[in-house]
């Protein structure tokens, strides 16, 4: 009996086949990101009639309804996640060069974009390379267009990646990184250019300069778009919604019957309608047996009860308060329940915190690394967030007071207090100008200081040592009259 073999791949042992076969890779689940951004953008709404007639006839009257929650819950965390510096080594303050490398590429809106695309498909890359002055350079880029694949056995250390995009005129390039070098094709007629064509030049990284972005990254299995477990429910509430929509076009105009009323036909056998009905039409009829009656109106109201259901599952699955989709009770929730009701929400951005936080550690390290930076082997580097919790003023700086009783230092505070490093920075300046600007007031009025301070002549000082008036006399008579024991 033959033994059983496992049919493997062979490894790639050149760009060219690097490149071919990082292509279909990406070309397999390039499908599924484009679903997820239908979605978001509600570009996926499609009325699910209960049959194809109803699709015809109403089909165009609704084609441009949207009623989508896939929005909403990717904008209620991206708007929570917001990058204020990075600490790259021990030192307390923000790394001020980290922070320069961090205006300079653009990174305040293009991370917001980043975390956007990273919960929408499951993730999203930061190229890191160096510009002509040899700054170095972060370039946000869409799972749609970058592969990645990493090295066997790896979930971190990446073997090769590859770009795939088209210019203004129509022409496919694609960009191939690997640890020594970096290759860029274009394609041709009969798929990429051959090799010899393609631009090679050294990556003196020694590493390939793409860092993912993954959302909620597990042991196995590709990242998870946060909208994985919301389409289904998000589809339920379309069909629900569009049924409704239809019980309404039919119920806007009641039906009406009669009962007791000749059938009138035609030649050809079909019954005649008898009346034309409007509304400035009176319906008649000469038979005493006749009689009109009216069907009750189509009550709406179950198809609202399941799509709070439904909705109500939509919460509970994607951890977005509920509030944030529906109040039918017109009455908005106190401060205290929303604050519970946000719990699950913060939890949910303090992880995706989590997660982004050592993707971008990774990236300022490969930052500093073009820089030759001894900071590129800063592995205790941390991210500096915003609070992701909204709180009322006058409750957030009630608590940093406390804290200061504890012994929290300023910089601390003023960092919780939402101030951005720069910010911090420059209160150090403004609170020594204001000490100097006091010292030079001080030396300019020296009498009103001398007032503030106390009187200073010794004479005056004497006068002030002595007793008050209302005591001298007590004192007089004990000496006259000393107590005797």
């Amino acid at each position: 009996m033959e033994a059983f073999q496992v049919a493997t791949l062979p490894v790639p042992s050149n760009p060219q086949q690097w490149l071919e076969y990082l292509h279909g890779k990406l070309a397999r689940h390039r499908g599924h990101f484009r679903l997820f951004s239908d979605y978001y953008d509600g570009r996926h709404q499609k009325l699910a009639f209960a049959q194809a007639r109803h699709l015809n006839e109403y089909g165009h009257v609704f084609e441009r309804w949207r009623d989508n929650f896939c929005g909403l819950i990717i904008d209620s965390v991206n708007e929570r996640l917001a990058i204020d510096g990075f600490r790259m080594t021990d030192e307390p303050e923000a790394d001020r060069d980290a922070q320069d490398i961090w205006q300079r590429n653009h990174m305040d809106a293009e991370s917001s974009a980043g975390h956007l695309d990273a919960m929408i498909a499951g993730a999203s890359y930061a190229v890191v390379w160096a510009d002509a002055e040899g700054e170095p350079t972060i370039t946000m880029e869409s799972a749609e267009n970058i592969v990645v694949q990493y090295e066997p056995g790896s979930r971190r250390n990446i073997q090769a990646a590859a770009k795939f995009y088209t210019d203004d005129w129509g022409r496919e390039w694609s960009t191939l990184w690997l640890p020594n070098q970096v290759v860029t094709f274009q394609a041709g007629t009969f798929g990429w250019a051959n090799p010899s064509a393609a631009k090679t030049a050294r990556n003196p990284l020694g590493i390939v300069p793409v860092v993912p972005l993954n959302n909620r990254g597990r042991l196995v299995g590709d990242p998870i778009s946060d909208l994985t477990t919301v389409i289904p429910l998000q589809d339920a509430i379309n069909k629900t919604v569009a049924d409704a929509l239809l019980a309404s076009e039919y119920a806007a105009w009641p039906q009406r019957y009669v009962t007791g009323l000749e059938i009138v036909e035609d030649g050809a056998g079909n019954p005649v309608e008898p009346f034309k009905i409007a509304v400035d039409k009176l319906l008649q009829a000469e038979d005493p047996q006749a009689k009109f009656g009216q069907f009750e109106a189509a009550d709406l109201s179950n198809y609202v009860s399941l799509v709070e259901m439904l909705v109500q599952h939509l919460a509970s699955t994607s951890r977005i308060p509920f509030h944030y989709f529906l109040n039918t009770s017109g009455v908005a929730p106190s401060g205290e329940s929303i604050t519970a009701a946000e719990a699950g929400l913060i939890a949910k951005t303090r992880e995706r915190m989590l997660h982004f936080g050592e993707s971008w550690e990774r990236v300022m390290r490969l930052a500093f690394k073009v820089l030759g930076d001894k900071r590129s082997d800063a592995y205790g580097a941390e991210v500096i967030w915003r609070d992701p919790e909204n709180r009322t003023e006058s409750q957030h700086m009630d608590a940093l007071l406390k804290l200061k009783m504890i012994g929290v230092p300023t910089d601390q505070l003023l960092s919780d207090a939402g101030y951005t490093p720069q910010q911090i920075t420059r209160f150090k300046s403004m609170r020594e100008q204001d000490a100097k600007a006091a010292m030079e007031l001080a030396q300019k009025y020296p009498v009103q200081d001398q007032q503030a301070q106390g009187p200073q002549d010794p004479a005056v000082q004497k006068e002030a040592m002595k007793p008050p008036q209302g005591n001298a006399g007590n004192a007089a008579r004990k000496v006259v009259n000393p107590v005797k024991g």
